[in-house]
């Protein structure tokens, strides 16, 4: 058995011993060259069967220690099955520490980081359906290199577990 073939057990092992009862959601698009274009506006769908909860909805972010600047700014999207936008914002993020450089968020592969950016907090949707958000990387130049992937998760709060 290879070695990657044996990793591939484990990790598979502990996201099943880890269960995420909280998840309604979560995907990520990766960015094939290691680099974010300003072109590219990753789209995220997913379904609501309870909007009586309340929700988290958080960005993710995974770059490289080669992303050459301290903070990302990403405007999000929120939109109902109709196409009719609920919410818009631009939200800003450290990705490293902006004195010190000190790369920010968690890492389980030696230069890669993952970011969790939360842009709605404590949100009941309007009605159950279909939802999408759309993220767009809001920077000064068009290619983000070093943004290998962004997704999107979306968690049910469960009162009495926060």
């Amino acid at each position: 058995m290879s070695v990657r073939a044996v990793w591939m057990i484990v990790a598979g092992l502990l996201v099943v011993a880890c269960g995420d009862d909280n998840r309604v959601y979560e995907k990520y698009v990766d960015f094939e060259d290691r680099h974010w274009l300003v072109s590219e506006k990753p789209e995220f769908e997913f379904d609501i069967h309870d909007p009586q909860a309340r929700y988290d909805i958080i960005g993710n972010i995974r770059n490289e220690v080669s992303y050459p600047w301290s903070r990302i700014f990403i405007t999000y999207y929120l939109q109902d099955s109709t196409g009719t936008q609920l919410h818009k914002n631009l939200l800003g993020n450290y990705l490293f520490d902006a004195k010190s450089g000190k790369p920010l968020g968690t890492s389980g592969l030696g230069d890669i980081y993952d970011h969790q950016l939360v842009l709605l907090s404590n949100y009941q949707f309007p009605k159950a359906g279909r939802y999408t958000v759309r993220l767009e990387q809001f920077m000064r130049k068009d290619t983000l290199d070093g943004v290998l992937a962004v997704g999107l998760r979306v968690e049910k709060i469960v009162p009495g577990e926060q």
